[in-house]
């Protein structure tokens, strides 16, 4: 309908349009008010409010559960262990439940406090004029008095119930943290000191899987071997080929500039840890004129010829050795383990 269609005695005046503007000009941000406040069916019922109470309760009780949960979860579950689980497929048990528990804990916390705020705390919309930054002492007595009556409101000290659930929720919360402190780091053993290197296990070679004769190693060649007994299916074997890794050159005897690595070998037949000791990082390349090799992370650079010094790179130290010799079978044997840690520097070397 257009303004022709209305009757003209239904239409603004042009005194009233006048005012309208004048008035728009004075306060073009005028404040509309607050709409009539609705009361609540907590605010008039007791039951109702009673209802809700034991539901906040519920809730953080819940969490605190769930927090238990977390906790048996990390200790119950192997942290190889696989399960099913539709419609994510196969995933770690471990990872799953603590996850599941942990979120259920936060989730709860969260919705026991918004039902709580929704359901039983003040809804009573309040303006209040803006004031300077500098608060006057009247204004500080004011908000101290607000602060007072919104805490009589909350009814925190009168339903104890919330409140003690609330506190057991917040107090066990933290624990999941303090649990996960134990993934920060191995405990203090010497794992790290040790590989499945011993005296004498046979040096395996990786492509094969068969023990390697000092025949097998030509001189400029780079191969890899692993410790005598352990297999790609094993259930730990990435972890202990992290640290078992080997790789095996053979060197003239009079290029071998290093007196102990001269003892260590066989017939010029030298084996050292694959690991970089930068980051870890395996170690492939290698240069047969030089004798050195290449780690091709961060280009970190070692002299097999003298003892697997770092003549470049970032790399800290260098490569650990393994002392080697022939059985009776005429097989490449370890005479030992290395005697240092293999890979990156970290707090218990020496």
């Amino acid at each position: 309908m257009s303004s022709q269609d209305i009757p003209e005695e239904n239409l603004p005046s042009e005194q009233d349009q006048a005012h309208d503007l004048e008035k728009r000009a004075e306060n073009p941000f005028a404040d509309p008010g607050l709409p009539p406040h609705e009361h609540r069916i907590q605010d008039i019922d007791e039951q109702a409010a009673k209802r809700s109470e034991r539901t906040v309760a519920f809730l953080f009780t819940l969490s605190m559960l769930a927090t238990v949960g977390f906790i048996a979860s990390y200790v119950a579950f192997p942290v190889d262990k696989i399960i099913y689980v539709w419609p994510i497929g196969h995933i770690s048990a471990l990872n799953f439940f603590l996850g599941l528990t942990l979120g259920i804990a936060l989730f709860c916390i969260g919705a026991g406090a918004v039902h709580w705020a929704r359901t039983l705390m003040s809804d009573v919309e309040m303006t209040d004029e803006r004031h300077a930054i500098a608060a006057e002492p009247e204004v500080k007595a004011k908000v101290m008095a607000d602060f007072k009556a919104g805490a009589e409101e909350s009814g925190f000290g009168r339903r104890k119930l919330i409140r003690n659930t609330m506190f057991g929720a917040m107090a066990l919360l933290p624990l999941s943290a303090v649990v996960l402190l134990r993934d920060l780091g191995p405990l203090p053993e010497d794992k790290l000191r040790h590989t499945r290197w011993a005296k004498g296990k046979m040096l395996m070679n990786m492509n094969t899987n068969e023990p390697l004769r000092p025949s097998d190693v030509a001189v400029g060649s780079l191969t890899f071997a692993m410790p005598e007994g352990m297999s790609e299916h094993d259930h730990d074997f990435q972890t202990q080929i992290a640290k078992a890794a080997l790789m095996i050159v053979r060197i003239q005897p009079e290029d071998i500039k290093d007196k102990r690595e001269l003892e260590w070998s066989h017939e010029g037949i030298v084996a050292y840890s694959k690991i970089c000791t930068h980051v870890g990082c395996p170690i492939s390349l290698y240069e047969q004129q030089t004798h050195h090799v290449l780690c091709p992370c961060h280009q970190s650079t070692f002299d097999l010829s003298d003892g697997a010094r770092v003549i470049f790179g970032p790399a800290g130290h260098a490569l650990p050795q393994l002392k080697i010799g022939v059985n009776e079978e005429g097989y490449l044997e370890a005479h030992g383990d290395f005697e240092e840690p293999v890979g990156p520097a970290f707090w218990e070397r020496g």
